[in-house]
């Protein structure tokens, strides 16, 4: 234990991922002294890594419909949104010098796709700002784990314990998944003995293991492989289809992937409320019930079944394989149930894999403990940012901008508070 006094700074961010370094740069821009913290070595980690495909910055799509792939929390989020949307974070990449273009699904992707000189780039200007505003001062390894009984931040560093005394304070410590980058929902616990209302961290974006399992065979032989242009449905709560095209992986376990991200969210929800979930997958998307019928009926002479199905449908290979995974011997030979099979075949899942796989994680900080401006009301001076919030949002750009965006709307918001603070001072003098 280190008996340092407190160093005192304007500001401390704590956490070096997107929502934190954007609340740092709108800070500093504004003239405040940002003292930024983060556990690891160095800031950005998740953020390279989720860069590793290829850098999904945001997405093009009209901004109602980007809104609304928010879900439950779209409402909280369309005004932070509406500040700093899918343009505005186009408008700041080139301003690093970084140019965006528009890939097919629309998701929007620097030119170069890396994520590496983007971060660089972003990092240089917010130690090296040149428009006046104040050099953002970063504090590598030291892991927050809450408060001292005097209020001080405090931080595990290699040099013992850090305390930190901030006229405001943003938390940016990101949700709990992929713990190795430094996001292990380890601040629950020092917020939650504040009070502060926590919603579960749950996995989104994950992948789920099925009912049973899959056979060796199948796990063995297919593990790793992608279904390609396939569909997928799932009903809501409300017994709306969710449906979509796309592809996604099966697993050892079961089954992860784009299609399966997207509706993680009612899967989870599905299997909290039933002790299961089911989707049904549509093989062959782009073709007609009536069309598939018509081909499985067709005679097939003394070719196999699977050599007929691969000729007149192209089936073959993992799809092939799961249609035999799944239908008994009498359900293959009969031609209505494998049509129906081919067009909805129905998948089972019991669990979601561990939040540590997950890609992202919903639950966090209860909105109803936060004003607009993302301060704790129980709190003054207290800032939340980013995934550590309770939201969640499908891949595809939709949580890096919303993370950007929570910390702009958080920096913004210590502005304003700290100048009300000032005024106050002033008027009381």
């Amino acid at each position: 234990m280190s008996h340092h006094a407190p160093l005192q700074v304007d500001v401390a961010v704590v956490g070096g991922g997107p929502a934190g370094l954007m609340a740092a740069e709108v800070m500093g821009r504004a003239g405040l002294a940002v003292h930024l913290f983060d556990a690891m070595p160095s800031v950005g980690r998740k953020f390279l890594l989720a860069g590793k495909g290829g850098m999904n910055l945001t997405h093009a799509e009209a901004l109602p419909a980007f809104v609304g792939r928010y879900g439950a929390q779209a409402e909280r989020l369309r005004p932070l949104l509406d500040a700093f949307g899918p343009q505005a974070v186009r408008d700041w990449a080139a301003g690093l010098g970084i140019a965006t273009f528009v890939g097919s699904s629309q998701r929007v992707f620097p030119t170069d796709m890396k994520a590496a000189p983007l971060l660089r780039a972003w990092l240089h200007r917010l130690r090296h700002p040149a428009d006046g505003g104040v050099p953002v001062q970063f504090h590598m390894r030291h892991r927050w784990t809450g408060w001292a009984d005097d209020g001080a931040l405090v931080f595990d560093t290699p040099q013992g314990t850090a305390p930190v005394r901030a006229r405001a304070t943003v938390l940016a410590t990101g949700g709990a998944s992929w713990a190795r980058l430094g996001s292990d929902g380890a601040w629950v616990a020092p917020l939650q003995a504040r009070g502060i209302g926590v919603a579960p961290l749950q996995p989104s974006n994950c992948g789920f293991d099925v009912a049973g399992g899959w056979s060796p065979f199948l796990a063995e032989r297919f593990a790793g492989q992608p279904f390609k242009s396939v569909a997928i449905r799932v009903a809501d709560p409300a017994g709306q289809p969710f449906q979509r095209k796309g592809e996604f992986v099966l697993t050892a376990t079961g089954v992860e992937g784009s299609l399966i991200y997207a509706a993680s969210a009612l899967l989870r929800e599905q299997i909290a409320r039933e002790g299961q979930a089911r989707f049904e997958l549509d093989l062959l998307p782009d073709r007609s019930a009536e069309h598939v019928l018509s081909q499985v009926s067709h005679p097939r002479g003394s070719r196999s079944l699977s050599s007929h199905l691969k000729s007149r449908l192209g089936v073959d290979g993992i799809k092939m394989a799961i249609v035999n995974e799944l239908l008994d011997k009498a359900a293959l030979h009969e031609p209505a149930q494998l049509a129906a099979a081919i067009k909805a075949l129905p998948i089972t899942l019991v669990s979601t894999r561990p939040i540590d796989e997950a890609i992202s994680s919903a639950g966090g900080v209860r909105w109803d403990g936060l004003d607009e401006q993302l301060m704790l009301r129980s709190q003054p001076g207290l800032f939340c940012a980013g995934e550590m919030l309770d939201w969640e949002a499908p891949t595809g750009g939709y949580l890096l901008t919303a993370c950007m965006a929570s910390g702009v709307a958080a920096g913004e918001g210590v502005r304003r508070w700290l100048a009300d603070q000032a005024s106050t001072l002033r008027s009381s003098v």
